[in-house]
């Protein structure tokens, strides 16, 4: 796929019969570590990546919005701003209208617009791609209505998640989308899932990069396993009497599950969670240091944690964390994501990042028989306008 601009407008102008006026990016992200954590009031420490969806868009004088997504061109949407938002088909849509309802909700006074849409963050891998949509979706609307930087960022991640959670089905908590819409360029975003509260980690070093292999086994949150975990979680809390599993620790768990006040399923979902806390605070702190096989320690602690206690992980996912915790040059690896499928990731030395790269796909491919993309990327920037 063409990815310049002049590529992105010419397609625009094919599908619109007119030049687009404007354009923003939104960010994919992978999650350093911190899995499973923000819908339990925990932390998390995601980065923003090199892959991102792009929305170029044009005012309109009315009061429609017509939407059209590159990756399913044939599949257009349009919402009247005047009528009720509903949910509907093309389901991808619906992300998109979440977010227009949204800021409608919020008192942003919207126009029409015609708004097209190109990803490059892989469907499906984890790597969040409905929030790059719902930050893009927000951002377009507003810089075409002539109010770009009037919504915050916390609010635009808020929002966006709302419309995932109610648009299009899928329990998620905030993490990927205040990631897409609050990135800083060269940190990782240390979030307090309770308060909202974010602090930026430097992570820039020259020496590092971030490998992502994609097992191309498609997983969607709204499918279930997630939301089940979730409400294992929740029901867990409740029987503990803790507002969240981020109130709960080691002794406290261990305890409500021998004396039978959580049963064994609730007892391992919740020894992920507390641990996983733990570690997402313990691998900050050895960032900060520059303490890598520390940190890479607790990334393969996090993946083995998510495969065994939190029952998220797969063959794929596995292998590539194998192959990683054996080849020269691996700091850490795991799992990132909602888990079922996705990608796994991988803190690498940077002069051997094409070797470890290929490492990973000769191995997937000598076991599964099919290709397993993998890519390299740093901490970039969340969403914002283009030139």
């Amino acid at each position: 796929m063409n990815w310049d601009m002049k590529s992105l407008r010419s397609r625009f102008e094919t599908v619109f019969g007119a030049s687009p006026t404007g354009a923003v990016r939104a960010p994919g992200r992978v999650n350093l570590i911190g899995e499973h954590t923000d819908y339990n009031g925990g932390f998390v420490l995601p980065i923003a990546i090199e892959r991102e969806v792009r929305a170029l868009f044009r005012a309109r004088d009315d009061r429609t919005v017509n939407m059209v997504s590159g990756q399913s061109p044939n599949e257009r949407a349009k919402v009247d701003l005047d009528l009720t938002i509903s949910p509907g088909l093309p389901k991808w849509a619906n992300y998109c209208k979440g977010v227009i309802a949204g800021l409608i909700e919020e008192g942003v006074a919207l126009g029409g617009a015609d708004v097209y849409f190109e990803g490059n963050v892989p469907l499906g891998g984890g790597l969040s791609s409905s929030a790059a949509l719902e930050v893009a979706t927000g951002m377009a609307m507003l810089s075409a209505s002539g109010m770009s930087g009037s919504v915050p960022g916390p609010t635009l991640a808020r929002i966006c998640q709302k419309a995932e959670n109610e648009y299009a089905g899928a329990p998620c908590g905030i993490m990927d989308q205040a990631i897409s819409a609050m990135g800083k360029a060269g940190h990782a975003m240390l979030m307090d899932c309770r308060d909202g509260s974010l602090k930026q980690i430097p992570f820039n070093k020259p020496d590092l990069v971030v490998l992502v292999a994609d097992t191309q086994v498609k997983h969607g949150i709204a499918d279930g396993g997630y939301a089940a975990r979730r409400e294992q979680c929740f029901s867990a809390a409740r029987k503990m009497n803790v507002s969240s599993l981020r109130d709960a620790d080691e002794a406290s768990i261990e305890l409500s599950h021998g004396n039978g006040l959580i049963d064994d399923v609730e007892f391992m979902r919740a020894r992920h969670v507390v641990g996983e806390v733990h570690r997402t605070l313990e691998a900050c702190a050895a960032l900060q240091s520059g303490d890598y096989r520390q940190f890479g320690r607790l990334m393969y602690a996090s993946h083995y944690s998510l495969r065994d206690d939190y029952q998220v992980s797969c063959e794929e996912l596995d292998e590539l964390v194998r192959i990683a915790s054996v080849t020269k040059g691996v700091y850490g690896a795991r799992m990132t994501g909602g888990g079922f499928g996705g990608c796994a990731i991988a803190l690498v030395d940077a002069e051997l990042a094409d070797s470890i790269a290929q490492a990973l796909a000769e191995g997937f491919f000598g076991k599964f028989g099919r290709r397993c993309p993998v890519f390299a990327t740093h901490a970039t920037a969340g969403a914002g306008v283009l030139e």
